[in-house]
């Protein structure tokens, strides 16, 4: 039933519903201005992992703000209903209109991607991965702009979508590999969920399908797909590279970020105008010539293009663009332009390349193929090998070339090396004296951790994660408290399977107790006092499990 209104917003109809309740078209009685307006039911308000849930999406929401993200307006609770405004968006999901057409033209795909692709880079520059980044979370506007919305799980708990019980987050068909076997999230599965979304744009059905979710998560972990371009011939060889890079199993192996992504598709744009510019689209032909019709010799601008006729007419109007081009060139692009500067600058780059291997011995991508196999590795001394030995000197030689490549494992390894630094459960040998106010706070957390305090050092985490935001002082430890966040979250999942187990065992032991089976019983409960006895998130089981050994001795006969 439609409800009047939610808050201080008039409803006016149903826009979509999902797992965690539904979102409706709102006015706001004051101002008149619409509003998306999202609510988690009375039912669902009553289970507090819901709650927490619902509330954490509206705190995601919170810290972003982009042109190509829904904005949050405000947020609160009516009766019993927890609810939340944000941008109402003009339009239609993605995933409607692939249902109207079928495959979406390629350079619109382009143009989309790269407004994504900005996105999904002020997202993970907050330190939030989507994890469920799909057609319908994708809104198209009238104006050909597009907004990601859906930030959080609240899509998790939906009618066939996968939960997060095992640690796995997503909708199955645009789930990475290394989420289809719950393994920690990173920018660059946001990125092959990207990579997804591209495909069924461009193909008009995702990479992947089956006859349930276990299906579709065993094929993206081991099977192969189809190119694109074996259902689009006429799709340029640039993007379909780009979307099987995007899929490639290895997240190493896709782009590093969402920022070298855009790039990536910007300079695949520059590139068709510049072969349309030149008359090398496909299709694109000069009359034979006039002595009997012979053609003339032709080139391809890429090996799958169809080739251009070098014919007189064509040859002319090309040399005269060229002219046209250099005289609208400033200074420098003229600078560039000149023979002995762009040998100069090709020696440059060649001696740097020598210089490399004379100090190595190794070819650069041999040194990058060494620093990578290292840093699959447990992290310690090799780790900084792999920086001091490989990726610095890389780095040194020819930045341009390998900073997109190189600069993710430095701050991995920076990340590490802080951590070592500043954690006392890392290295309880000698602990440095903070640097900073929120290192001092960071090991407060992790000091409550440790004692045991798990929501103590919760609420200090993810308050110093707060004020971190927006802070690029602070790059490294923000990444830091996200990874501490991240593990107790797994932590969670874990001990809610243990504590299952726990309750089960006890049950079996008050069994045994109750026909007679008492020594079967007690080795149980001294089976939970060994286990747990170290662990102090388990101390009220390992105390109820003490005092029932300690009664049933009292009790007994001498």
């Amino acid at each position: 039933m439609l409800p009047d209104r939610i808050g201080n917003y008039i409803i006016e109809r149903q826009l979509g519903s999902g797992g965690m309740g539904n979102v409706y078209l709102g006015r706001d009685e004051t101002t008149g201005a619409f509003a998306a307006v999202k609510e988690l039911p009375a039912s669902l308000a009553r289970e507090d992992g819901f709650v927490a849930r619902f509330h954490r999406e509206i705190e995601v929401l919170r810290t972003l703000n982009h042109p190509q993200i829904v904005r949050l307006y405000g947020s609160g609770a009516d009766r019993d209903t927890h609810f939340y405004a944000m941008e109402y968006v003009e339009g239609e999901t993605l995933t409607q209109r692939l249902k109207r057409e079928k495959r979406i033209p390629w350079r619109e795909v382009l143009s989309l991607g790269i407004l994504i692709c900005g996105a999904l880079k002020a997202a993970h520059d907050a330190g939030i991965i989507h994890r469920d980044l799909k057609p319908s979370n994708l809104l198209l506007t009238p104006d050909g702009k597009v907004k990601l919305t859906d930030f959080g799980v609240a899509q998790v708990f939906a009618g066939g979508k996968l939960t997060a019980t095992g640690g796995v987050i997503g909708t199955a068909e645009y789930m990475s590999p290394e989420q289809a076997q719950g393994a920690r999230s990173s920018r660059r599965s946001d990125l092959y969920s990207l990579g997804a979304v591209f495909y069924v744009m461009l193909v008009g059905r995702p990479p992947f399908s089956g006859n349930g979710a276990a299906e579709v998560l065993n094929k993206h972990r081991f099977g192969q797909f189809d190119k694109p371009r074996s259902f689009l011939p006429e799709l340029p060889i640039w993007i379909d590279d780009l979307v099987c890079q995007l899929l490639e199993k290895d997240p190493s192996k896709r782009p590093p970020d969402a920022y070298v992504l855009g790039k990536k598709l910007q300079e695949i744009q520059r590139k068709i105008e510049y072969r349309n510019e030149a008359g090398g689209g496909p299709g694109a032909t000069t009359p034979h010539a006039a002595d009997g019709g012979s053609t003339q010799p032709s080139i391809g601008l890429d090996g799958d293009s169809p080739p251009i006729e070098l014919g007189p007419t064509f040859v002319r109007d090309l040399v005269r663009a060229e002219v046209d081009r250099q005289n609208k060139q400033g200074p420098i692009a003229r600078l560039l332009n000149n023979t002995y500067v762009l040998l100069l600058l090709f020696l440059a780059v060649t001696g740097s390349g020598i210089y490399l291997f004379l100090t190595t011995g190794i070819e650069p991508e041999e040194q990058f193929a060494n620093a990578k196999d290292l840093l699959e590795g447990p992290p310690g001394p090799a780790w900084f090998r792999a920086r001091d030995q490989y990726l610095i000197p890389l780095l040194q030689s020819d930045p341009v070339r390998w900073r997109d490549q190189v600069e993710p494992y430095l701050q991995k390894i920076e990340v590490y090396q802080i951590e070592s630094t500043i954690l006392p459960s890392r290295r309880r040998d000698r602990v440095e004296p903070p640097a900073s106010e929120p290192e001092r706070l960071l090991r407060l957390a992790r000091s409550q951790l440790d004692a045991g305090d798990v929501p103590a050092a919760r609420r200090t985490f993810e308050a110093l994660r707060t004020l971190l935001e927006g802070n690029g002082q602070y790059e490294v430890l923000k990444t830091i408290v996200n990874n501490q966040i991240e593990d107790l979250e797994r932590q969670q999942v874990s001990r809610a399977e243990r504590d299952a187990f726990v309750v089960t065992s006890l049950e079996r032991a008050e069994r045994l107790r109750t026909i007679g089976q008492l020594d079967q019983a007690r080795t149980i409960w001294q089976g939970i006092v060994t286990l747990y006895q170290d662990d102090p998130s388990a101390a009220n089981w390992v105390s109820q499990a003490e005092s029932l050994l300690s009664e049933t001795r009292s009790t007994e006969k001498p």
